[in-house]
């Protein structure tokens, strides 16, 4: 039994994976320390840090206020394997991920966990994310998609004027601050350590949904977002891992009436997105210059091209999943319009 209960496992367990960001991993610990939750535990797990955010976990541990864990890494394993690290190395019915470049205000652990349990049919909970820099302006406040496989954060851009201030549905929370059911993830598994980065927490959202989960958001639960400080918002990378992780989600779970008209769908993305782009707005005004513009698109190129040669994976991975479904594909692609993004918002806005 952990430290620190007396009356067993705590109700919940945070993970917060870090890599590299030993300022921000400090300022997202201490907003962990003025939880006004009780019952809670923190593992953070490092993935190969060079910044000693190792050494500083272990020195915030002595006095943390709840108990404090490392897992510590050799190198870089990416985003999905180490939360199903950390996921495996507790027993909290209820587990909340949290970016080490995120800092969540005092009720957010308690806010997260009565949304969740207000039904037992509900097993993600989606958080009120804000943008860091300018609190005032919505990060993302759950999900909608792009009936391509590309996903937006929902509200992402706007002014928060209280505008999504209501526990309701959403598609799937954002892995940037989330909180999932251990029953739930133990019926469908973790997260796709092939995704690596970017996506992952769609793959898993929609994987749950199809399932018979339902996720709703908890307003209440506000946390401040550093946007991109992992691989920077005009990270060529960052906008490959995503164009390719898109291909893989729907491969894996879109039903085929959907997954036939991909192509078509994301060349009127696409097509909208240079349109913005034109207009300097969208994902690719962050591209400065000619050179920044192509390095874009070929990031776009390349993310659609990487996702080929794991195709016939994600089709075998498809075939394991139809047990777990609860959901036909009629029933899935009604879903997907349902939370759907128009082209405008998925043009014009920067994810």
């Amino acid at each position: 039994m952990p430290a620190g209960f007396s009356g067993g496992y705590p109700k919940i367990s945070v993970i917060v994976v870090n890599w590299n960001r030993r300022q921000l991993l400090e300022a997202c610990l201490r907003s962990l320390a003025a939880q006004t939750h009780s019952s809670f535990e923190v593992v953070v797990v490092d993935n190969g840090s060079t910044d000693d955010s190792a050494e500083a976990v272990t020195a915030i541990a002595r006095t943390f206020p709840v108990p404090l864990r490392l897992i510590r890494n050799p190198e870089n394993r990416g985003f999905c394997a180490a939360n199903n690290q950390g996921i495996a190395a507790t027993e909290a019915p209820l587990i909340a991920l949290l970016n080490n470049d995120a800092e969540a205000d005092p009720p957010w652990l308690s806010e997260l966990e009565r949304v969740i349990e207000s039904d037992q049919s509900v097993g993600m909970a989606a958080s009120k994310i804000l943008v860091w820099e300018d609190p005032k302006r919505i990060d993302k406040i759950g999900h909608l998609i792009y009936p391509d496989g590309q996903n937006r954060g929902r509200g992402s851009g706007q002014i928060d004027r209280g505008q999504f201030d209501r526990v309701e549905e959403t598609l799937w929370p954002d892995g940037c601050a989330a909180m999932y059911r251990r029953a739930m993830l133990d019926e469908i598994g973790g997260f796709d350590e092939d995704f690596f980065a970017y996506a992952d927490d769609a793959e898993l959202g929609l994987r749950g949904r199809i399932a018979g989960w339902n996720c709703l958001v908890a307003p209440g639960a506000v946390v401040r977002h550093h946007r991109g400080a992992t691989l920077g918002v005009s990270s060529a990378r960052r906008l490959m891992l995503i164009e390719r992780n898109r291909v893989l989600l729907a491969v894996k779970l879109f039903p085929w009436t959907l997954l036939w008209l991909n192509g078509a769908y994301y060349a009127i993305r696409i097509a909208g997105g240079m349109w913005a782009a034109v207009r300097n707005r969208g994902e690719i005004r962050r591209y400065s210059g000619m050179k920044g513009k192509l390095s874009a698109a070929m990031a776009l190129l390349w993310g659609t091209v990487s996702a080929l040669p794991l195709i016939p994976k994600m089709l075998l991975k498809r075939r394991q999943f139809r047990s777990k479904r609860r959901l036909n594909g009629r029933q899935i692609r009604r879903l997907l319009m349902r939370q759907r993004i128009t082209l405008r918002e998925i043009s014009e806005n920067a994810t």
